[in-house]
């Protein structure tokens, strides 16, 4: 018996993926529930497991390739009854996944009947992204011809339908997906000539390309501002080195200057509640639950999971949970829902040696904090000019729901329980 292997539901708002690369190889047995091939969305790397022990006999979507939720992208045949006979063909199966090798004729023809849906009198089957051009676009799917496994439609085929018309609808208004396309796609822009003396080209991943999407919408559609302050870390830094050993003895994980700076920051959202609110619309959302992000970055880009719920987890909690974040966006292990929500985000640039910045916001969310390197300066304090280990922070946040006093007090407030660790204990 034959099992496909599909395109797994990857979260909300999410219709495709890029095939990052399959770990098995026609003809290779696979165990149930054994990874088998990686997708690539715009938030996460997403690990597709078989959905049965047996022998890969057919690779449908080579790496590389877009997919949508609910394609096919090989198939098993169950039991282990025929691996040789499925091996030979297996390098040219690879190479070209589209035409199936003479050996296996029953598999090549599925794509061949596509006109079939167009003749039944029942509408075939529509993945998201394609049932939404299909509406937009007031067409009958049965009239269009479909290239995807089976005959399926895929995006492509309504995207060359609509082009092939003589005269498409005069309503195709603003497709609601041009706007956050913030990055051209190469073969739409103008031809440029490599420089001689060598250049690497690189597709972006789906996750770069949403990161510059993010980005470029939070500069455009909010009226974003930055305010900074500067705290003295001395008395962190002393309680620290103080209780470190202590700490990690106990919980088992280090103590960072992180979780203070959640909690500091929890304290400022009560009081300014405007900061952990956002815009929908015509509304203000305030919100009386604290999910804080932070921003983590990997080689691949970064990515920001969510501390649900922050202000009930103990220090040695937010630690844990702040390492175990880190160490699984190294490695792409990071859920979507772990990366979904937030109503405030921490970024720490510090660790990197950053001095001083200016973070964009986190739609939409409508403040982010920026963390930076502590560095000894003469500071006045009192009548005497002292060493103290300062850092600055910055408050990015979106005017159009925040005013100057607001952000300022906001900062103020953190600076207050940064430099008086003993204020985050007793709430004041």
């Amino acid at each position: 018996m034959t099992i496909e292997i599909t395109v797994p539901t990857l979260g909300e708002s999410i219709t495709e993926a890029t095939v990052s690369q399959w770990f098995k190889q026609i003809g290779d047995s696979v165990d149930a529930d054994e990874p088998i091939l990686e997708l690539e969305t715009d938030k996460v790397t997403v690990e597709v497991p078989a959905p049965s022990a047996g022998v890969l006999t057919e690779i449908l979507a080579a790496d590389g390739v877009n997919v949508e939720v609910g394609a096919i992208l090989g198939s098993i045949a169950e039991g282990e009854a025929a691996p040789k006979a499925e091996a030979k063909p297996a390098a040219e199966e690879k190479a070209a996944p589209e035409p199936a090798p003479a050996p296996k004729p029953a598999a090549a023809p599925a794509p061949a009947p596509a006109p079939a849906p167009a003749a039944s009198g029942a509408a075939p089957a529509l993945s998201p992204a394609v049932r939404k051009l299909v509406e937009e676009h007031n067409l009958d799917p049965r009239q269009i011809t479909g290239t995807g496994p089976k005959g399926r439609l895929v995006k492509a085929d309504v995207l060359a339908y609509l082009e092939s018309k003589p005269a498409a609808p005069a309503k195709p208004a603003a497709p609601v997906a041009a706007p956050p396309a913030a990055i051209a796609p190469a073969s739409e822009l103008p031809e440029r000539a490599a420089d001689p003396r060598g250049e690497e080209v690189v597709r972006m991943s789906r996750l770069r390309q949403r990161i510059a999407q993010r980005l470029k919408e939070a500069q455009n559609n909010a009226a974003m501002l930055s305010t900074f302050n500067e705290v003295d870390m001395g008395a962190l830094i002393k309680l620290r080195a103080e209780y470190r050993d202590k700490f990690e003895k106990k919980h088992n994980v280090r103590l960072g200057f992180l979780s203070f700076f959640v909690k500091a920051a929890i304290i400022a959202l009560k009081e300014i509640p405007a900061v952990n609110a956002e815009i929908y619309g015509d509304q203000l959302i305030y919100k009386n639950y604290y999910d804080i992000g932070v921003a983590v970055g990997t080689p691949q880009g970064l990515v920001v999971p969510v501390l649900r719920d922050a202000d009930a987890m103990s220090f040695a909690e937010i630690e844990g949970t702040i390492a175990d974040f880190g160490r699984r966006a190294r490695d792409g292990k990071l859920t979507i829902a772990e990366m979904t929500g937030g109503t405030f985000t921490i970024s720490n640039g510090g660790v990197f040696g950053s001095l001083l910045s200016m973070p964009i916001l986190n739609p939409p969310q409508s403040g982010i904090l920026g963390m930076h390197k502590i560095q000894k300066r003469p500071m006045v304090v009192g009548d005497e000019i002292k060493v103290c280990d300062m850092m600055y922070l910055a408050l990015s946040y979106d005017h159009r729901i925040i005013d100057g006093r607001e952000a300022v007090t906001f900062l103020v407030r953190m600076k207050e329980c940064l430099e008086d660790p003993q204020r985050l204990l007793i709430d004041v």
